[in-house]
């Protein structure tokens, strides 16, 4: 649930404005993003962190159980998360970067919704949940695809599941929370050409961000000469890391973002606001009037 904030301050709003205007923008986007379309956070004082922690990259590859309860959880997860739609937020970047204000999207997060809002240049840093890798041989599949090879090869358990999937709690990896009986007996399906260990194509926790996806990013980066974060805390170095190229290269920074982020001490200007209530206003701001 959103929690409820003041108005946007109309003179913070001006001078990230002000910061923006006249320059190539590159957003740099977190979980926050996502949060007014419905998908829960990690790390916010209500995100899933606090209460139980994500599969990490070792435990997926070596233990075959924990790949069981992933997929499990999984399965009951994707059909709410591939039905979940892009945000007043998401739709704002798009019509900015249409606009020509900004250069492209680097993105901490799996879901798409800035592809589904109409955003062309998007660097997604932790993949994406809407495909499916084998360890073995690099082969891809969509995840509804798989989706419908596991219930095939569980058939009817999830219809099985009413009551848990009513209570069932989706992370923002589409990870949603069942109970050990619940996953009991569930099979996983392998690659359907060499056989091999099936991955959702997101960078688990403990996994590193791919070369060659940062060097995308990087490209990016140095096409704009500002950046703006959008919905996100930087807790991570994977996001945090172009903050400290903009600092280090006299870059501006805005931020928009409901709470602290390690940008705010380097930060030109900052908006503490929903993004989905912030970016709009901004849009229009920056935006040439027909």
């Amino acid at each position: 649930m959103i929690s409820p904030t003041r108005p946007t301050d109309p003179a913070r709003l001006r001078e990230l404005v002000h910061v923006l205007r006249g320059r190539r923008v590159v957003v740099v986007a977190g979980a926050g993003c996502s949060t007014e379309s419905g998908i829960p956070d990690y790390r916010g004082p209500e995100g899933s962190l606090q209460r139980r922690s994500p599969i990490r990259y070792g435990e997926f590859v070596r233990r075959p159980g924990a790949r069981t309860r992933y997929w499990a959880r999984s399965a009951v997860g994707w059909p709410r998360m591939s039905a979940t739609l892009p945000n007043a937020a998401h739709r704002a970047l798009a019509e900015l970067e249409a606009g020509g204000v900004v250069q492209g999207v680097i993105t901490q997060n799996v879901d798409g919704l800035h592809h589904a809002a109409g955003s062309r240049r998007v660097v997604e840093l932790h993949g994406t949940l809407s495909q499916v890798v084998c360890l073995e041989c690099g082969g891809r599949v969509v995840r509804d695809a798989f989706q419908e090879r596991l219930l095939d090869r569980n058939p009817g358990w999830l219809d099985g599941l009413a009551d848990a999937r009513r209570r069932a709690e989706t992370a923002p990896d589409g990870d949603a929370e069942l109970d050990g009986v619940a996953v009991e007996g569930f099979r996983v399906p392998g690659c359907d050409r060499c056989g091999g260990i099936m991955k959702p194509d997101v960078v688990l926790f403990g996994e590193t961000v791919p070369a060659d996806r940062v060097e995308t990013a990087w490209r990016l980066f140095d096409e704009g000469d500002a950046v703006l974060v959008v919905g996100s805390s930087l807790a991570v170095y994977s996001g945090r890391r172009f903050i400290y190229r903009a600092r280090d290269g006299d870059v501006p920074i805005a931020v928009v973002n409901l709470g602290p982020t390690r940008a705010d001490d380097v930060a030109a200007a900052k908006v503490e606001d929903r993004v989905g209530r912030a970016l709009p206003r901004i849009a229009r701001a920056l935006l040439p009037r027909a």
